[in-house]
This record gives structure tokens, sequence and C-alpha cells, in this order.
């Protein structure tokens, strides 16, 4: 359906709450000022960080915030104009001289990390101690974490210098090529074919399986160079720094325990039978003697095959968000009605949906690519709970509003279960609600198993590019294939074509290491979810206050007020309890 028809053609979000445009002067005005800014605080306390006094310290902790968030302003328009139109080659190099930019301010302020790092430990602790840096505090221990994975500062700025031409630079060659990649003869978008494994219609299945296959290996080439030279540049930087493995500085950035992450993935991988015994219904109620790869999102008789329009998705999701806090809903609703939001499916324009927090002074912005979907609306819920979050966070300031990843999963998946729950409410027929219900157990799959298992591949990928250097995209393919059939396990019988999936996923390459945080915010929701259903006294305070945080806490520390405990396998293995009592309850 077209943009017209669902109503999304004129839901553009305006930027010109950031700037006006690529050529607004207040860009290069905000530049200038703020390198010009940076080499004056470099000047005035390179080399003296070890001597401030608690009081000194704040100050200059008050000035690189502010020049960090003036910089992330410009650096959130490049990349939000950049991601409505990846194909037009002045908004890619605009996007890149930004990147330039910023490695030159960061250049200048490098020094402070690494000073701050270097103060003993009984010193730094007596200044964090000092009331006037309460507000820091923990963005300063934080900091300090790193130290022993830091570098000389000739080093680090070698380092920084680089920065534009290193990783980044292929993140976004592959966001240029996926971009542009076109499947099938109809020459489809990445988008438009993958919703096609949502048909009904089992040979539809079977040509969007087969386009998006051939689709994947026309670039396969460029793609595992992207990847084998992302893998590389982590390995050798993780090597500099000393690094235990390929997921350390990822935990640390976290501030996820090593043994919280171990626990996760033992209890979800030791629970994978839950996945193949909902596939093994699923195949019965489908009628199917074998259930292939590309019958896994096949809808089960009773969803409404109607197409929603964005409007009604508004007052679905605003509406679910209301019934839960009036806070959430009046956030919510300013997304909508202020144009933060970019709907409509258009040439050129990024994949998938996320929520961009920009900086306090402005809002956050949210990208959907929506095509009318029940899922769609779910979508919307989800990337608008990424964005009440980082909403509510922007008043602790640009420094503490960054949520550890694992909690920033926390509200989007919490929104998109309240919407399903909205969802349910308005069907009565059983037949409804049982395909209502497998959809969501599947979109939880999606977000427990299958990212425990992308971690799964990823663990053999990193140790693999280590060890045996470059890979070939058939050793890629036969990680792919075994980590995914260790989750499926008979329940689904993968093809070969299927062993080319993974080069199209963009977390491996833009952020390794991240995918376990979706399986750690799914679960941890659902035993929030439990606590809201059954009136755990003052749960949407405490909630609100959880999300309002930011990052001012670790996520043990934000957590206390629910009494979770993350180390705790039954803490993880209660939700699992919940995924598989929701697939109990589908009757085949």
């Amino acid at each position: 359906m077209t943009n017209d028809k669902l109503g999304t053609k004129d839901v553009i979000w305006d930027l010109s709450h950031l700037y006006n445009g690529s050529d607004d002067k207040r860009i290069t005005d905000d530049t200038v000022e703020v390198i010009e800014e940076a080499k004056s605080i470099e000047a005035q306390y390179a080399g003296k960080v070890k001597d401030l006094s608690p009081e000194e310290l704040l100050e200059l902790v008050k000035k690189i915030e502010y020049l960090s968030a003036k910089f992330a302003k410009i650096s959130s328009f490049a990349q939000l104009d950049f991601s409505t139109d990846c194909t037009n080659p002045q908004k890619s190099a605009f996007l890149q001289k930004v990147r330039e930019n910023g490695a030159a301010l960061q250049r200048h302020l490098v020094f402070f990390e690494l000073e701050w790092q270097k103060v003993p430990s009984d010193a730094a602790n007596s200044i964090l101690n000092n009331p006037c840096l309460k507000d820091y505090r923990h963005y300063l221990t934080f900091l300090r974490r790193f130290s022993p994975h830091t570098l000389t500062e000739a080093e680090e700025k070698i380092l920084i210098e680089t920065s534009p031409v290193g990783r980044s630079s292929w993140i976004t060659l592959f966001e240029k090529v996926m971009a542009t990649l076109e499947f099938g003869e109809e020459k489809r978008s990445q988008e438009q074919v993958l919703s096609d494994l949502y048909s009904p219609d089992r040979s539809i299945r079977i040509k969007a399986h087969k386009d998006f296959t051939q689709g994947l290996l026309t670039q396969e080439h460029v793609l595992t160079h992207c990847f084998n030279t992302v893998l590389q540049d982590k390995a050798i930087e993780d090597r500099l720094r000393k690094y235990p493995n390929w997921l350390s500085y990822m935990n640390l950035t976290n501030e996820i325990q090593d043994e919280t992450v171990d626990v996760l993935v033992k209890c979800v991988t030791d629970h994978y039978s839950i996945v193949e015994k909902y596939y093994d219904k699923k195949r019965q109620i489908l009628g199917l003697d074998k259930l292939y790869d590309y019958d896994r999102y096949a809808p089960i008789e009773g969803i409404p095959d109607e197409i929603i329009p964005w409007e009604e998705a508004k007052e679905i999701v605003l509406s679910a968000y209301y019934d839960f806090s009036e806070t959430f809903g009046q956030i919510g609703e300013r997304f909508f009605e202020e144009r933060w939001i970019h709907a409509p499916v258009l040439p050129g324009k990024t994949s998938g949906a996320f929520s961009h927090s920009t900086v306090p002074e402005a809002h956050p912005y949210i990208l959907v690519n929506y095509t009318g979907k029940i899922r769609d609306v779910e979508t919307l819920a989800h990337e608008l709970g990424h964005g009440i979050h980082q909403y509510l966070s922007r008043k602790v300031g640009y420094f503490n509003s960054h949520t550890p990843l694992p909690l920033a999963e926390t509200a989007s998946v919490f929104g998109e279960m309240l919407v399903f729950k909205k969802l349910l409410e308005r069907f009565q027929d059983e037949k409804v609600r049982r395909a209502l219900i497998c959809e969501k157990v599947e979109s939880i799959f999606a977000t427990v198993f299958r990212q425990i298992a992308m971690n799964r591949f990823e663990d053999a990928i990193h140790n693999a590019r280590r060890t045996k250097g470059e890979l070939s995209p058939q050793e890629f393919g036969k990680f792919w294939y075994e980590t995914q059939k260790a989750m499926f396990g008979d329940s689904v019988e993968l093809t070969d074509e299927y062993s080319h999936w993974w080069s199209y996923i963009s977390h491996f390459i833009h952020a390794p290491g991240y995918v376990y945080s979706y399986a750690f915010g799914e679960l941890l929701v659902l035993s929030l979810i439990s606590m809201f259903e059954q009136g755990q006294d003052g749960f949407v305070e405490k909630y609100i206050d959880l999300l309002s945080s930011g990052g001012k806490s670790d996520p043990y520390e934000l957590l206390e007020p629910f009494n979770i405990d993350l180390n705790d396998t039954a803490f993880w293995n209660e939700g699992l309890k919940k995924i598989d009592e929701m697939v109990d309850s589908v009757n085949v």
C-alpha cells in the first residue's frame, strides 16, 4: 500500500528543531566554537587534572559536557538527515565531514579521560566523595573502569585521528550497499521483500526467500569484506587495549558483569527446547509435513489481514500508553503532534526502525518504515518506548542521560507489551486471539532466543577471525547455520540459502556484542510486567523513576527498588517460564 493510502506521506520529522539544513550557518559556527573551546580547555587543563580540587574538576567536567552535547547536536542532525536518503552523495559527504570534525574535537579533549584514569585510587575516591560532584560521581567512576585498557595519550590521539577512515567508514559502506540493494525482478527494497515472508501464500514466501538470498549474493564479496575488516579492526583495538576477550569492552560499557552475561546466555540456551516446542506446534497448525526457514513467519490463520492506517496505529499506541500512565501518554503524543517521527517507506531510506536520543536541549526522533501491518504497530510502540525513555532521561544531563544498553531496551519492550495486550483486547474470536499470541511469541523469540543465538554466532566469528585470519563467506555461513540450528533443533529445516543471511544484520558491525541486550531487556520486562499486573505498590512511579534516571547509576543499583538479582538464574528462568506458558497456551 502506498504512503498516501496509509496516511504516512506527510509523517516527516522536522529536523529544524536541531538545524535548518546542512548549509545552516549555525552548524559552521557551532563547530568552530566547540573545537576552538576544546583547544582552549586543552591548553588550560592538560597535564593538571591530577592536581584539580573537586570544585575545579566539576568546572572542567561541565565545560566538556557542554561541548560534547553541542557537537552531539550537529552529529545527530547529520545522522538523521542521512538516514532518510542514504544514497545522497551530499548528505553522505556531510556526515563524513561531521565525523572528521568529531575526531578533531575528541583529539583535544582526550587528555581529560586519560589523566583522570591515572589519578591514584585513594586520591580519586577522596575527590569523588566531595558533595559538589554528586551529580557526576557515577560518570567519573565509570570512566575509571577503563583505566587498565587506556593507551598513552599519543596512541589515543592516533586512534582518534584515524577513526573517520576506520570502522565507521566500513559501517557507512555497509549502510550504502544495503540501502541501494534491490531484490528480485521487481527490484524491491529489503523491507518490501522481507515483508513477504509473512505472507500466508507459501509460494510468495519461497520467492521472497529466493529473491532476498540472490540479492545478498550479488554483494556477498563486499559484505564479507566489510565484516572481516570490522572484526579485525576490533581485534586489533582489543589487543592494544588488553581486553581479555571480544565481549569485554561491551560488558564494561554496559556496566554488566561477565558473570551476568554468562548466566543470561546459559539460561536462554538451556531453554532452546521452548523454541522447538513452539515450531512443532506451528507446523501442525499450518498443516505442513516439514517447516522450513521460509515458513517461520507464516501467519497463523486468524490474523486480521486488514491494513492499519497511520492514524489508527497512533490511536492504538497512545491509548495503551495513556492506560499505563498519563505521563507516558502525554510524552508519546508530542512525538506525533510535534513531528518527531519519520514514517513513510522511501527509496534510499535506511531499513528497520530506531529512536535517536539527540541531546537534552532538543528531543528524540523516531524512524520507522510503516507498511500498515500489525507488527508495524508494535514496532511503533517499541520505538516510542525508546523515545519516552530518552525524553525522560534528559533531565539528568547529557553525560548521565545515556542508559546502559541492557536497560535501554526496557521501555521499548515494555511499551510493545502494553500495545500487544491492547490489541488482544480488541478481539474475542479464539482463532484471532491464538494467531495474535503466536505472533507475539515469535516476536519474543526474535528478541530473546534469536538474539542469544546471534550472540553465539558473534562469539564464533570474532574468535575465528582472531585465530584463523580472514573468513570466507562459506565460513561465516557455517557459523551462522550451526548457531541457528542449535536454537531450532529439528523443528525447522534450514535451507542452504539461509546460510547467507548473516550478511544483512547490521548489529554485528554497528555494535559488536550488543545483541544480548535485547534478551536482557525482554526477560527483564517480563518480570516488570508481572510486578505491574500483580499491583506492586508504587510500581508506575518506580518505573518512571527508573527511566528518568538514565545512566546516572549502574543497572544493578537502578534495579534495586524492584529487588532484582541479575546474577540469579531463578530471575532469568522466571522470564523464560512466562514465555513457556505462552507457548503452552497455543492450542493445536
